[in-house]
């Protein structure tokens, strides 16, 4: 059960604005039906004061979506065009007192209609994202170049956090591996950390090449502070208990191996191994740990039984 404010429940039970504009003289579509979400914003548009006197929408979704629409009418009426773009979804979000994490997308497609309907006043082609750009989830239709701005504005750390914004990786999983690719090539570039850079590009090297480094990086760093020397290694330790039982579940198991201030060793065995299994346990794994000690963090499969 979501924990929804009262003012989210409030704009979904009762929501402002929930109607056709008929002298609307800009529209913007987003989203689709076929994906769980789409949104029709209409805007009167005053053409010398570019005012928007009135606003109106339709839409098929959630309370959150439906609450986040009536929400972002309310903000944007008696506001000029330009004024309403520099509303952020976060805005959005804080004017409802906040939305569920899982739920935060909907206010980014209150936004996105807004771009949409002022591109379509101002007689502009609205060219969500950027249309050469590769698709990373297939289930919601979502591109690269969505997730790379909506880390960037929102300041993800986490896949999840990009699911929670995006939908991308909220229906089969199968793209999480690529999600990852693009948050950490987003943050190096964000952080212009070039050894930061480099660790992500290799992320998802094959595993005996990570134990190889593995054993390196044991050998060369010998003074790094490691185990009970790092502030966080008990929230480590306590979160890999927790993994346990559910990994016990379908027949793995994980053992942490070594903790250093940016790189988390540990051994997968049984149903966590094999190509796609390991990288979708190690994502996991580090996605918790992450959320947990709010900074990136390496997690690496030192384990024997990585590879067929």
């Amino acid at each position: 059960m979501w924990d929804y404010s009262e003012k989210v429940k409030d704009h979904f039970f009762h929501p402002r604005n929930a109607k056709v504009v008929e002298d609307a003289n800009a529209i913007g579509d987003v989203g689709s039906i076929s994906c769980g979400d789409a949104l029709r914003l209409m805007l009167k548009i005053n053409p010398e004061t570019e005012v928007i006197e009135d606003a109106g929408f339709q839409t098929f979704g959630c309370g959150s979506a439906i609450a986040s629409s009536s929400a972002l009418t309310e903000m944007i009426i008696g506001k000029t065009i330009d004024d309403a773009l520099k509303i952020t979804n976060q805005d959005v979000a804080d004017f409802l007192d906040g939305l569920p994490p899982e739920k935060m997308h909907c206010s980014v497609m209150g936004r996105e209609a807004l771009e949409a309907a002022v591109a379509q006043y101002k007689g502009e082609e609205y060219v969500h994202d950027n249309e050469d750009s590769p698709l990373i989830c297939k289930c919601f239709g979502i591109d690269e170049a969505k997730i790379v701005r909506a880390i960037k504005e929102n300041n993800l750390k986490t896949v999840q956090d990009v699911t929670n914004y995006t939908k991308a990786g909220g229906a089969c999983g199968s793209c999480i591996e690529k999600i990852e690719d693009v948050l950490n090539r987003t943050l190096a570039e964000m952080e212009g950390d070039a050894y930061y850079k480099n660790q992500c590009e290799h992320a998802h090297s094959h595993d005996e090449e990570e134990k190889e480094i593995a054993v390196q990086t044991s050998a060369s760093d010998e003074n790094v502070p490691e185990n009970e020397a790092v502030p966080f290694y008990q929230a480590v330790v306590d979160i890999i208990e927790r993994m346990k039982p559910a990994l016990a579940q379908d027949g793995g198991d994980v053992v942490l191996k070594r903790v250093t201030p940016d790189r988390v060793e540990v051994e997968l065995s049984g149903a966590c191994t094999g190509c796609m299994m390991t990288d979708m346990t190690l994502s996991w794994i580090q996605q918790q740990i992450m959320e947990a000690i709010g900074e990136y963090i390496q997690v690496v499969n030192v384990g024997t039984s990585s590879h067929h």
